[in-house]
């Protein structure tokens, strides 16, 4: 599932063009992915928690958007409280993605972490920040699924 966390485009005033990216990735990966949800940035709790309650929870997450330092960004304290584990690394790599050509990648406060049954990652809404996160997730995120199913292969 991809949540975007952008008033702006939740309001129509322009179309989001980070959450289809995310999207195409999940699903060039074997996902089947709805299309992105959009939500104003005030909103983005209660969808990720809608997103990660009940009983079909998605095996993976990931957010775009909400991810700066704007009083409006809170992205990342939304998802937060829902992760089991951080995994901090995968934030290290995105991070060390995006300086290679922005240098203001630095600014984001991406995570990324698993829920019991969920992988989530938060991502920037910039176009060029979902792709180097989802570059970053390509070689990894289907070891990831297949550890947190139980299925460690060594």
């Amino acid at each position: 599932m991809v949540i975007v966390a952008s008033t702006r485009a939740a309001t129509g005033e322009y179309e989001d063009r980070s959450g289809p990216i995310a999207v195409e990735f999940l699903r060039s990966q074997g996902f089947d992915t709805p299309e992105p949800l959009v939500v104003a940035d005030a909103d983005i709790q209660s969808a990720v928690d809608k997103a990660l309650s009940g009983s079909d929870v998605p095996d993976v997450l990931l957010t775009s958007g909400g991810t700066g330092i704007t009083p409006d960004d809170r992205t990342v304290e939304a998802v937060k409280g829902h992760l089991r584990a951080e995994m901090p690394g995968i934030a290290v790599a995105f991070w060390n993605k995006g300086l290679e050509n922005v240098p203001t990648a630095a600014l984001s406060r991406c995570i990324a972490g698993v829920t019991d049954k969920t992988f989530v990652m938060t991502l920037p809404g910039s176009t060029g920040g979902v792709k180097d996160g989802c570059a970053v997730l390509e070689g990894i995120l289907g070891h990831i699924i297949d550890t947190m199913e139980g299925n460690n292969v060594h």
